[in-house]
């Protein structure tokens, strides 16, 4: 069976009926690992203090904000050129994912900020950049 045999709902949803519950239970052992490596077992920087363990939820959650992004544009293409309904799917799942990494990368930013800068928030590029990416999550869940 080739690659894009699964652009058929059916066959995905019988695909993914079958891998997700393994996909989770791995997702959950390596998040719970994750975490337990980067409170307890990272040390701790010679300037930050252990300040600098809030990176380690910090820059993965900016990542994944990005890249939910990416997805739903690449979905949305798929949904406007060649009106597939799996790629309307994908971009409405990825918007609340995305919305939900960007808050986190709001507030661990804000969080590691004040010990670092003196203050939560400073109206620089990238801070009011990723501001306005969660605004335009919900403006589309919104109109959704």
């Amino acid at each position: 069976m080739a690659i894009w045999d699964y652009a058929n709902p059916t066959r995905f949803l019988r695909l993914v009926q079958v891998v997700l519950p393994w996909l989770v239970g791995l997702s959950v052992v390596t998040f719970a690992a994750g975490l337990y490596m980067s409170f307890f077992v990272a040390p701790e920087d010679y300037q930050q203090g252990a300040t600098v363990r809030i990176m380690y939820i910090h820059v993965p959650a900016a990542w994944l904000s990005m890249m939910c992004y990416s997805v739903m544009s690449l979905s949305s293409l798929g949904t406007l050129v060649w009106k597939h309904p799996l790629a309307d799917v994908s971009a409405k799942s990825a918007a609340p994912i995305g919305a939900a990494f960007t808050l986190m990368a709001l507030i661990t930013g804000s969080l590691w900020g004040k010990p670092m800068w003196g203050t939560y928030w400073v109206w620089d590029a990238r801070l009011t950049s990723v501001l306005v990416l969660l605004i335009m999550y919900l403006g589309l869940m919104t109109l959704w």
